[in-house]
């Protein structure tokens, strides 16, 4: 379960790297825009299309890291009178339930990037589209990722093996 917990760690160490990354881009991106604007009257014609696409990458990325970090939305009202052990069984179903979910909307959105790359749309200039919009089936993989591990954590505070994450 070590390994689980570390690999989990890393994997969402390099999620944020990535995220902060890519806000500080889009911070000086757009001030760069509302300089050009105001100050020039003039701006970069694919700016606002660039920053559409990295706000997409940002909501993905920080939706892995809240789901690792078990932050992400549930409800909790029946889970507070459950003990322990039922809880961790709850939260085994439960995540197991989003990973499923995660996965065929991964699948899903693999077809739609597939549909992009046939048609050849382009973003702007030459980049072609999907480039942009491959987050969405790698976003749904990471949250199948930190889903299952966040399942297999509770399976084992369930068998009673380790508490749970």
């Amino acid at each position: 379960m070590n390994v689980l917990k570390t690999l989990d760690k890393l994997l969402t160490r390099f999620e944020g790297y990535v995220l902060i990354t890519l806000l500080f881009v889009m911070v000086v991106m757009a001030f760069l825009q509302v300089v050009l604007r105001n100050l020039f009257s003039s701006g970069i014609l694919w700016a606002d299309v660039f920053l559409r696409h990295l706000l997409l990458w940002l909501g993905f990325l920080g939706a892995a890291i809240a789901t690792s970090e078990n932050r992400h939305i549930n409800i909790d009202a029946v889970r507070r009178f459950l003990s322990k052990r039922m809880r961790s069984a709850v939260e085994v179903l439960t995540d197991s339930f989003a990973a499923v979910v995660c996965f065929l909307l991964a699948r899903a959105s693999w077809t739609f990037v597939q549909g992009e790359i046939a048609d050849r749309r382009v973003l702007f200039g030459d980049i072609p589209s999907w480039y942009a919009q491959m987050i969405i089936p790698i976003g749904f993989g990471l949250l199948v990722v930190h889903f299952a591990i966040r399942a297999l954590l509770h399976l084992g505070a369930v068998a009673g093996k380790e508490t749970a994450a």
